[in-house]
């Protein structure tokens, strides 16, 4: 089973936003609608899944899901509505989705989205254009399709990080000699090269090598245990609230009584 993945080398981006309107236009995702607490109208948002980000050096850097190899998202979400596919996209079915963003807490790159505008919310993400490829409708994810430089490229994993060495070999002095989703937090499907650091664009120094989905249980873990804390404690304000009107009406009567004795 091949295992998809996608280099993304940020000194080839120019930065045309070919990607991102192919991923609109061929995921139906329809415009930019930004909302107004988002500092940046270009940021990732429920329709615009893959973005670029620009770095202090003047550098384009994709954003967009990492399809981590052992996803938190996944072993977040209480209903099983995000899963990962044996190819390694990390897809999610909107049918099932139940908008508890659970799933955005645990990402440990902040790469879901909320539908804030819409009546009944999901979140939104890349997912490889995972359907379309499977189908064979599309020959690879439509964002390394339009690629006009070849700067983002598709294919299986151990190939591209075998042509990711490659390259690091071949201009040691063109790049950081880092693979960027080689090891982060397990892994991702999606992999990148650079000549500048990409903590400006979702790679925290302190991601570390350890996937996070034990984290992701534990937390989940503790969800029903919370909701019966709050379930027991709104019983307790209620019983302590309606003793107190019991009291206080049997007070009331209790002084009528002795109104009327007089």
């Amino acid at each position: 089973m091949k295992h998809f993945a996608i280099l993304t080398d940020v000194t080839r981006c120019i930065g045309c936003e070919a990607c991102v309107e192919a991923c609109q236009k061929t995921n139906g995702t329809g415009d930019d609608a930004p909302h107004r607490w988002q500092p940046d109208p270009n940021a990732l948002s429920s329709s615009r899944w893959t973005t670029l980000a620009h770095t202090r050096e003047g550098r384009f850097v994709r954003v967009h899901c990492r399809h981590c190899l052992d996803p938190s998202c996944v072993a977040a979400c209480p209903v099983g509505a995000m899963r990962r596919t044996p190819q390694g996209a990390v897809v999610y079915d909107p049918e099932i989705c139940m908008g508890c963003r659970y799933c955005m807490i645990a990402c440990p790159f902040r790469m879901t989205r909320y539908e804030w505008s819409s009546a009944v919310p999901k979140v939104r993400k890349c997912i490889l254009c995972y359907q379309k490829v499977m189908s064979g409708e599309l020959e690879q994810p439509a964002c390394t399709a339009a690629c006009p430089t070849k700067a983002t490229v598709f294919g299986e994993r151990e190939a591209l990080l075998a042509e990711a060495r490659r390259r690091l070999a071949a201009e040691p002095e063109r790049y950081i000699q880092h693979i960027w989703g080689e090891h982060e937090v397990g892994g991702t499907s999606v992999l990148y090269l650079s000549d500048v650091p990409l903590d400006e664009a979702g790679w925290p120094r302190t991601l570390g090598d350890h996937p996070r989905p034990k984290l992701a249980r534990e937390v989940l873990g503790t969800v029903p245990w919370t909701f019966a804390g709050v379930a027991v404690a709104c019983y307790g304000v209620h019983w302590t609230l309606d003793r107190r009107r019991k009291v206080a009406a049997a007070e009331h009567s209790h002084e009528d009584e002795d109104g009327g004795e007089q």
